[in-house]
């Protein structure tokens, strides 16, 4: 069967399905759902890259950064990273090898926890990490409920994880549910939830006519679950997104975008599980869920900003300590720049930065922020 095939068959049995449950159905089934297939989704071979794709300076700055973290934390015998979304895992092995090579302290205290809910990637990562595994240093799971307790002395790392979540879709005439009519896939339209309407209310706009705009509440469901599990560390979120000021100024409505073989589109009902369906993050939301919970918010700034705070400590030589020749050191420059560059990602993406049980003296000490203060 055909993923389109099923969500027909779910819509003959319940009627016109949530637009976030056809997303999450596009992504997530089990069996057929993008995410699910055992195609490649990144890099040069997929149909996007991460910031990890682009160079191993993200992970060896973001070790040294998660090294502050663990003595803000005043260096706790066993500290958790929980990564959500790895992926192929190249971020975790890019910061679990210069830890080790770099941070032997750090990398003797980490135990590093490998959240993904594709059984086709968590099968890819348990083949990549057996041996991190087999020594007790790092585990792969599907979901953060499958912590037993409180999660203590830990750093919750989500990078490009938020903006794959469903969201629902709220136009002038209503929210979106899709429906099947003559085999094709056609949008109606109910009036918003209360959930809805509560959200756009207090962290998003209501849309003008012919404007779209995205409800994340799985987004804030999976930020409770974090505040929930975390007791005591910090949380780093990094994204493209935007803030709930941006929305009132005009600008990020209708961000609902998919991704096929590097290319970009507005449609997200063709070829059904074949591509990716991304939306941007309210980091309004995200930070108001947090502070409700109980966090502190440290800042949110750019990735430019974070990066370049962290890299500043030492001139970026994480980025150049392999550099032999001067035609890898000009490579590695541009890679670089790609990172921190209002071309690249420097402005695209967003860094929110939690944490809760930390010292205030001690997080505001952290690289990463310097430029937000």
């Amino acid at each position: 069967m055909s993923l389109r095939a099923a969500i027909e068959e779910e819509v003959r049995r319940r009627g016109p399905i949530p637009f976030s449950r056809y997303m999450e159905l596009c992504l997530y089934h089990p069996q057929l759902g993008y995410y699910s297939r055992p195609q490649e989704k990144f890099g040069k071979a997929g149909d996007f890259y991460t910031a990890s794709d682009v160079h191993a300076v993200f992970g060896r700055l973001l070790a040294r950064q998660l090294g502050e973290m663990w003595h803000a934390l005043d260096s706790p015998a066993r500290f958790v990273i929980c990564e959500l979304g790895p992926g192929r895992g190249l971020f975790a092995q890019d910061v679990l090898d210069w830890c080790g090579k770099n941070f032997p302290a750090l990398h003797e205290a980490s135990r590093y926890s490998l959240v993904e809910s594709s059984p086709d990637l968590r099968k890819r990562l348990v083949e990549r990490f057996s041996k991190e595994i087999a020594a007790g240093r790092a585990e792969v799971c599907a979901s953060l409920e499958e912590w037993r307790g409180p999660l203590a002395d830990a750093v919750v790392f989500a990078n490009e994880f938020f903006d794959a979540l469903p969201v629902e879709v709220v136009t002038p005439e209503g929210q979106v549910y899709v429906d099947v009519e003559d085999g094709t896939l056609v949008e109606r339209f109910r009036p918003p939830s209360p959930e809805a309407h509560a959200f756009l209310d207090r962290y998003g706009v209501r849309p003008e006519p012919g404007e779209r705009v995205e409800v994340p509440l799985a987004a804030m469901g999976y930020m409770q679950d974090i505040t929930r599990t975390l007791t005591r560390g910090f949380v780093v979120i990094i994204d493209y997104g935007y803030t709930r000021e941006e929305q009132l100024a005009g600008r990020h409505r209708d961000t609902l975008m998919t991704y096929r073989g590097h290319i970009a589109g507005a449609n997200p009902y063709q070829a059904p599980g074949e591509q990716d369906i991304t939306a941007h993050v309210n980091f309004t939301a995200l930070r108001a869920a947090a502070e409700s919970a109980g966090f502190e918010s440290l800042g949110l700034l750019t990735q430019a900003q974070f990066l370049m705070g962290i890299g500043q400590v030492n001139e970026f030589a994480d980025a150049f300590e392999p550099c032999l020749l001067p035609q890898e050191r000009a490579k590695v420059i541009l890679q670089l720049k790609h990172l921190v560059t209002p071309a690249g990602m420097g402005e695209t993406f967003q860094v929110l930065v939690l944490a809760r049980g930390v010292e205030k003296e001690k997080a505001a000490r952290l690289s990463g922020l310097a430029f937000a203060r």
